[in-house]
C-alpha cells in the first residue's frame, strides 16, 4: 500500500515539474524593425470664409470687404479655390485661388496683383 502512495504523489508532482521546465527556455530575440518616418502634417489653417476674408483684406488694401466666400480644397491639394462676393453682394461672383506661403504657415492669394486690380485695390 505504501507503494501506491508514492505513485500517486509522483503522478501529481511530475506534471508540475514538466510545466516548470517548459518556462525556462529562452525567449526569442526581438527582430529589429525599420521605422518609417511619419509624413509631415500640414499646419495650415482651414480655408474658410473668415480666413479668406482676412487674407483678401490684408492683400488687397482699398477693396470692398468680403461679404461671403466659399473655399474648396481637394484632398491633398496644394491650392484652394475660392468664390466670393464683395460689399453688399451676396452672390459668389468672383474667383481667387489660395496657395500656401513660402514657409507653409499660412495662405496667400495666388496672382494677387491681378485679383486686386480687378477690384480697384492695391496689392501689398
Amino acid at each position: 500500500m505504501r507503494r501506491t502512495g508514492y505513485v500517486k504523489k509522483l503522478a501529481l508532482i511530475l506534471p508540475i515539474a514538466l510545466l516548470a521546465a517548459c518556462g525556462e527556455e529562452p525567449a526569442p530575440e526581438p527582430v529589429p524593425t525599420e521605422t518609417v518616418a511619419p509624413e509631415p502634417v500640414s499646419t495650415l489653417p482651414a480655408p474658410d470664409q473668415a480666413l479668406f476674408t482676412e487674407v483678401f483684406a490684408e492683400t488687397c488694401e482699398g477693396a470692398e470687404p468680403v461679404n461671403t466666400a466659399v473655399c474648396r480644397r481637394a484632398m491633398g491639394a496644394d491650392e484652394v479655390a475660392c468664390e466670393f462676393g464683395l460689399g453688399e453682394d451676396t452672390y459668389l461672383r468672383h474667383d481667387a485661388t489660395l496657395a500656401a506661403n513660402a514657409d507653409n504657415t499660412g495662405w496667400m492669394i495666388k496672382d494677387a496683383e491681378a485679383i486686386c486690380a480687378q477690384h480697384g485695390a492695391h496689392h501689398n
